[in-house]
């Protein structure tokens, strides 16, 4: 896919000057615990509190498959919260959390706040970790949703 730039690095260090959107999925559960939200949570505090402040209230907010959050952490640099996986995956499941229709439609709106901001976009590979989703699924729909937009995306591969 072109217009990706796939770079070694940390996804909480995003490359580059401007507005940049941190992107990553989350699940449907309220659950913050494992994954790449280990990492965010050690450089800001706030996505998880707003994450878990979206779940607590969410009979009264958008919360739910295919929804996204979008939380200021620095005056140029926000997380974007994807809920694109169903529930977690445990010892005794099979079934793949991920949902790769709530992904698509989650970076529908990511899309929309990084044309509003002017931002770039940086991410891991989501959905493919915990979520046990595939790169050769979520890579088009970024392209899609993101790239044919003309927004500046940099997927990072931790520890590569």
């Amino acid at each position: 896919m072109t217009g990706i730039t796939y770079a070694h690095g940390d996804a909480t260090a995003p490359r580059g000057e401007g507005v940049r959107i941190v992107a990553h999925v989350c699940n449907d559960l309220g659950g913050w615990g494992r994954g790449f939200v280990l990492a965010l949570s050690r450089r800001w505090p706030e996505p998880e509190a707003a994450y878990r402040r979206w779940y607590r209230e969410r009979a009264t907010n958008d919360f739910g498959l295919g929804a996204a959050q979008f939380v200021q952490v620095a005056p140029r640099l926000w997380v974007a919260n994807l809920v694109g996986q169903r529930g977690i995956r445990t010892a005794r499941s099979t079934a793949v959390p991920v949902r790769y229709e709530a992904i698509d439609r989650a970076l529908g709106s990511l899309a929309d706040k990084a044309v509003e901001l002017g931002a770039s976009v940086h991410m891991p590979r989501i959905g493919c970790g915990l979520a046990g989703g595939t790169w050769d699924r979520v890579e088009p729909l970024v392209g899609e949703r993101l790239v044919a937009r003309g927004i500046p995306v940099t997927v990072y591969d931790f520890g590569a």
